[in-house]
C-alpha cells in the first residue's frame, strides 16, 4: 500500500456530508395470530393502534447487534492458539415509548407481558393467584420490523425480528416538578434478526436481503438505485408502474368525466 497522498477539501466533503441521520426511522409491531390479539382488544388496544400508532410513539429505538461466541483451539500449530466461532448471539434491545393520554402505549407493553405469564386462568386479584407461562408461538412476534431510512426514502435499511417479545418493562417515574412527556422503556428479547427486506415483493424482484441487483423479465440483472430502476425490473411490457408513471386517471367532477396523468394532483393538466 503506497503512502497516503494529499487530498483537497472538495474531494473529502462529499463523503463526509453524505452520512446517515439518527432521526429518520420507523418501528412497526406485528403481534402473532393468537389469542394475544383478542386479549389486547379487550383492553382497548385495537389492531390499528398496534400496526400504526404504537410504532410512531416509539421515540427511541436501537438497531440490533450480535456477537460471535468462540472457542480456543491449541495444538493444531505449534505455539499458536486459534479461535473459532461456534454460536452467533443476539443482544437484547430497548425501546422508549411516549405514553399517550389514553395510556395505550403503556397498556400495550403491560398486557403483552401479562399475557405471557397470565395463563393460569384464575382471577389475578386473588391472594392465591399464580403465574403460568404461555406457549412461545402465542406471544412471540416474527414480523416486527425497524426501518432506518433517509430523507429521500430511497436509501433504507430494514431489520426484521424473529421471536421478539418484551422481557422487561422499566419503572416509570412521575413527579410534581415541571411536566415532561411521560415515557416508558421496555427491553425486548428475540431469537434472531434478518437484515434486509424479506417480503414477497422484494423476493420476486430479487432485492431481498440487501441484494442491490434485481432481476428483469428476461433473466438479466439490473442495479437498484431508484424508482425508475424498479420500473425497469418490472419490465416495460408488463403494464405496471410502481409510481403510476405515465398512467391516465379518470374522475367524475360535477357530472363530467375528466382525466389526468398526474397521480399527485389529479386536477392538474386535466382534459375535458
Amino acid at each position: 500500500m503506497p503512502a497516503p497522498r494529499p487530498r483537497s477539501i472538495s474531494d473529502i466533503l462529499p463523503k463526509i456530508q453524505n452520512v446517515a441521520q439518527t432521526s429518520q426511522f420507523l418501528v412497526k409491531f406485528v403481534l402473532p395470530r393468537s389469542r394475544l390479539r383478542s386479549n389486547m382488544r379487550k383492553k382497548g388496544i385495537d389492531d390499528r393502534f398496534i400496526s400504526d400508532n404504537v410504532g410512531l410513539l416509539c421515540s427511541d429505538a436501537v438497531l440490533p447487534g450480535s456477537n460471535m461466541a468462540a472457542v480456543n483451539t491449541a495444538g493444531d500449530y505449534q505455539g499458536l492458539v486459534e479461535k473459532f466461532a461456534h454460536t452467533r448471539q443476539f443482544t437484547q434491545i430497548s425501546f422508549d415509548f411516549m405514553v399517550d393520554n389514553e395510556y395505550k402505549s403503556l397498556k400495550f407493553l403491560e398486557h403483552w407481558m401479562e399475557y405471557i405469564s397470565g395463563q393460569s386462568g384464575s382471577d389475578p386479584a386473588r391472594d392465591a393467584y399464580h403465574f403460568r407461562m404461555a406457549y412461545p408461538e402465542e406471544y412471540k412476534s416474527n414480523d416486527t420490523r425497524i426501518v432506518k431510512f433517509e430523507r429521500n426514502h430511497f436509501q433504507f435499511l430494514e431489520y426484521r425480528f424473529v421471536g421478539l417479545f418484551p422481557i422487561a418493562l422499566n419503572s416509570v417515574r412521575v413527579s410534581y416538578q415541571n411536566s415532561q412527556v411521560l415515557k416508558a422503556t421496555a427491553t425486548f428479547s428475540y431469537d434472531r434478526y434478518i437484515c434486509g427486506q424479506s417480503n414477497s415483493l422484494a423476493r420476486a424482484l430479487g432485492l431481498d436481503f440487501n441484494n442491490t441487483r434485481g432481476r428483469t423479465g428476461n433473466g438479466s440483472d439490473i442495479t437498484y438505485n431508484d424508482a425508475n430502476a424498479l420500473n425497469e425490473i418490472i419490465g416495460p411490457n408488463s403494464g405496471l408502474s410502481l409510481l403510476n408513471q405515465n398512467k391516465t386517471f379518470e374522475r367524475t367532477i360535477d357530472g363530467r368525466t375528466r382525466t389526468s396523468n398526474n397521480i399527485l394532483n389529479p386536477l392538474k393538466n386535466i382534459r375535458i
